[in-house]
């Protein structure tokens, strides 16, 4: 059991979290690997209007995954909690009732997603020439909701009780079978952006049944037919955690797709070279999630061994070293995003070099503000840790008001560059909600 779980409650708290998060940064290497690989071969092979048609699902793809991944991410803040106390017996029924909520919200989630598809995308401007393109990837990748629920709750319970190296290995299988299917489908059956959706849920359904067999070998996750039943309020204490953390990334999705509304009303090349950067943006943040996912784990912890010096001092070694890696990432993006971005774009010379350039102005935006978004990611993820959810569902409030204002205003002074700022505003608004908020919050434990 010692090898696959990690006590955060004793040593140095920068080496603990960095060690946590460099597994988690790997894994999400990969991760974000398959996602390019997807809209790779669909820019090379299909073409910009199928790579338009990724872009135009973005927003809605993750909105819908980032209910279970905030429900479930809410879940294992209790887990973590548990297991800094060493309270085995409430660790296994919050494991057991967090496998339940998440069975019956992901049947709930599929159901409706599929339903409001179609009207979804004809309320957000989807060009028609798109149209058929979008609706098929994200029929397809909907029904990948309950494996995908899978993976994040396994791996959520995992990373509370410090192991964030099984997640990898997940991770790892999921980018290369994704990888794989994804030549067989596209580049071979010719199954266009349906093959790619269909690649995606295949290898995300291999990382969840991956996760199931290492929990299983944990034994204080083993879950018996009596811990199912649980304690009274535990559902609501688990919904608590959860329920903020799933409607902050609704809020933050429909802030993203506010903004792809208005990125669709300039045609289907520029959706394409905003598509190519959203998939690069996927990993800018990486280290940020990363970071985070170890910050929870470390804050969940030492709360319940009541060590409140130690959190002050990991947030702090955590927000420096969040720092220290955006910087270098946005330097290498600076450098080489323009080639990178490239890689994504094929079709007439005319029509590729009008993407390419949509695509880094709006990379250069977002790279040199970027270690704004990691000491989001830090103290978002610290709040979480001590408890509260609830503050980083407001800051996601923020996030969406900040952005529909920049859509709505910027644009009319400075063209179509004023949509690209609409991250940067929302990065910021959550912030200056999120520091303030975690050293108030703290105070009341010391």
């Amino acid at each position: 059991m010692t090898a696959r779980v990690k006590n955060m409650t004793s040593g140095s708290p920068g080496k603990l979290i960095l060690f946590f998060a460099i597994p988690l940064m790997f894994g999400n290497i990969f991760q974000q690997l398959y996602t390019m690989v997807d809209t790779m071969v669909v820019g090379q092979v299909v073409g910009v209007k199928a790579l338009a048609a990724l872009g135009a699902v973005d927003w809605i793809v993750w909105m819908i995954l980032g209910i279970a991944s905030g429900m479930t991410q809410g879940f294992s803040i209790l887990v973590s909690q548990y297991y800094g106390a060493q309270n085995w017996e409430g660790l296994k029924k919050a494991v057991a009732r967090s496998y339940i909520l998440t069975a019956i919200l992901s049947a709930a989630v599929l159901a409706v997603s599929q339903a409001a598809a179609y009207p979804l995308l004809l309320f957000l401007n989807t060009p028609a020439d798109i149209m058929g393109m979008a609706l098929s990837y994200l029929r397809v990748a909907l029904c990948g909701v309950p494996f995908i629920a899978a993976y994040n709750c396994l791996a959520s319970m995992l990373r509370a009780v410090g192991n964030s190296k099984s997640p990898l290995v997940a991770m790892i299988l999921a980018a290369l079978i994704n990888i794989g299917l994804d030549l067989l489908f596209v580049a071979g059956f010719g199954w266009g952006v349906a093959g790619a959706a269909a690649a995606t849920v295949i290898g995300q359904t291999f990382s969840a049944v991956y996760c199931y067999l290492v929990v299983r070998k944990i034994q204080i996750l083993k879950i018996k037919k009596k811990d199912f039943k649980g304690e009274p309020g535990m559902d609501k204490t688990l919904l608590g955690m959860g329920v903020p953390v799933s409607l902050q990334n609704i809020i933050i999705a429909v802030g993203g797709l506010a903004v792809q509304f208005a990125i669709n009303g300039y045609g289907s090349l520029v959706v394409a070279g905003f598509t190519a950067t959203n998939k690069m943006y996927g990993i800018l943040e990486l280290a940020g999630i990363s970071y985070g996912y170890a910050i929870t784990a470390y804050v969940g912890q030492n709360l319940g061994a009541k060590e409140i010096g130690r959190i002050r001092r990991g947030v702090k070694s955590g927000a420096v070293m969040a720092v220290a890696t955006s910087l270098f990432m946005s330097v290498v993006m600076l450098i080489a995003g323009r080639f990178i971005l490239g890689l994504f774009i094929s079709g007439n010379p005319a029509q590729t070099e009008q993407v390419l350039d949509v695509a880094y102005r709006y990379l250069f935006i977002l790279s040199v503000c970027l270690w704004i978004l990691y000491l989001l990611y830090v103290f978002r993820s610290a709040i979480q840790g001590l408890g509260n959810t609830l503050l980083p569902m407001l800051s996601g409030v923020a996030e969406l008001f900040v952005r529909v204002i920049v859509v709505l205003i910027l644009p009319v002074f400075m063209g179509r560059d004023g949509i690209y700022f609409a991250e940067i505003g929302a990065w910021i608004s959550a912030v200056v909600i999120l520091i303030p908020g975690y050293k108030i919050i703290l105070k009341k434990f010391s």
